[in-house]
């Protein structure tokens, strides 16, 4: 069932959402070589509590951590650890908060020192997509006009698009219908409405697309090594457009 939410939840959404930009803006400043990501994912726990808030992720379907937190080759859910973060690596933070009822997710890849051209336009390529994606989610469009701009530029880049993990609506729940897929021709699926809230995340592998998960069953990696970034806003259907909730640059 997709949910039609009413403008006061859009906006109980929008406050979610502020702690989730807040807290990137914090954990942004303490990512650098030689810190583990099990530090940072205290930190962020903290924070998100320091606001009266709680970290969505903790505890969902047993998930041991508070971000998932996803370094090089890993594309998503990365349980952070003992894992100390490398010159020229690049980490994807994934970061939820659920606050009075209403969910905000969103995810960002970051460079971890100076980093490689290669992976600076990995990076570069997988934001533009999400970005350029956004632009269609339009009143009365379908759902996979997002998914087709979304591939076209990751594919037009020479880059692959993961197929196996998709977006998600969002509201009183973390992950609601319908999927968003990264992939696929236009014209078809849901038409979007009015009140629509989706969290779209195009998640963008250097090498092949094919991805398998670790023996801890939550950490997703690049079945061919190769680096990936994730890029995740939550955005609403309005009737002036779409409206991304999470604006981060």
């Amino acid at each position: 069932m997709i949910h039609i939410r009413s403008k006061r939840e859009i906006e109980l959404i929008r406050n979610s959402c502020r702690i989730v930009l807040a807290a990137f803006d914090f954990v942004e400043k303490l990512i650098k070589p030689g810190v583990e990501t099990g530090f940072l994912d205290g930190k962020i726990e903290k924070f998100i509590v320091s606001k009266g808030a709680r970290p969505a992720f903790k505890g969902y379907r047993g998930f041991p951590a508070s971000s998932c937190i996803s370094v090089e080759d890993e594309v998503v859910h990365g349980i952070p650890g003992r894992r100390t973060l490398k010159e020229g690596e690049i980490v994807s933070i994934d970061i939820g908060v659920e606050c009075e009822g209403f969910f905000g997710d969103s995810a960002k890849t970051f460079a971890v020192g100076e980093i490689s051209p290669e992976k600076k336009h990995l990076m570069k390529i997988t934001k533009q997509s999400l970005d350029e994606g956004v632009k269609e989610a339009n009143c009365g469009a379908r759902l996979s006009n997002v998914s087709h701009r979304i591939q076209t530029i990751v594919e037009d880049a020479s880059f692959s698009i993961v197929r196996e993990l998709v977006g998600h609506g969002i509201g009183r729940k973390l992950h609601e219908d319908p999927q968003v897929p990264n992939f696929g021709s236009r014209n078809s699926g849901p038409r979007l409405r009015e009140g629509m809230v989706l969290a779209i995340e195009p998640m963008v592998n250097f090498g092949d697309y094919a991805v398998e998960t670790l023996d801890d069953e939550w950490t997703v990696v690049t079945a061919d090594g190769s680096p990936s970034a994730h890029f995740e806003y939550t955005v609403a259907v309005t009737s002036n457009g779409p409206e991304i909730l999470t604006p981060y640059k």
